[in-house]
């Protein structure tokens, strides 16, 4: 298992990076008006949100004119995959077995169809890695 470590992710940056998942690639301008409507915050509180986005290497930002345009450098899957990734890295170490089994108690209380679910998946993946061996 490498080690990505992501760092962890504030409220705000969590909701900026919802609104560029949902609305595709804005300017800060653009994410503040939508976001502002749920919090009580000033266009550069979004601009900062943003800017620490882009250095964590979650979002990618091209200059258009005099103001950047932000986009999801990570889909969501790669993002929940690199934060589990490095938390159980942090946490659990080499320790797998610890680590699926307390995965596998959480998918059942979730739900009990997510645990076919999850047999479903780890069949589909064995299926690609075969494919690809």
């Amino acid at each position: 298992m490498t080690n990505p470590s992501v760092p962890p992710l504030g409220d705000l940056e969590i909701a900026v990076l919802e609104d560029i998942w949902r609305f595709g690639s804005s300017d800060a301008k653009t994410v503040h008006a939508r976001v502002k409507h749920s919090r009580s915050i000033a266009l550069n509180t979004v601009q900062s949100a943003l800017e620490r986005l882009f250095r964590k290497g979650i979002l990618q930002r091209e200059k258009i004119s005099h103001a950047y345009e932000y986009s999801a450098g990570l889909s969501r899957r790669e993002l929940v995959r690199k934060l589990v990734e490095s938390t159980v890295h942090r946490v659990a170490g080499t320790q797998s077995d610890a680590l699926l089994s307390a995965f596998v108690d959480l998918t059942v209380q979730a739900d009990g169809d997510q645990l076919k679910r999850l047999e479903e998946l780890i069949a589909r993946r064995r299926a690609e890695l075969d494919e690809s061996r």
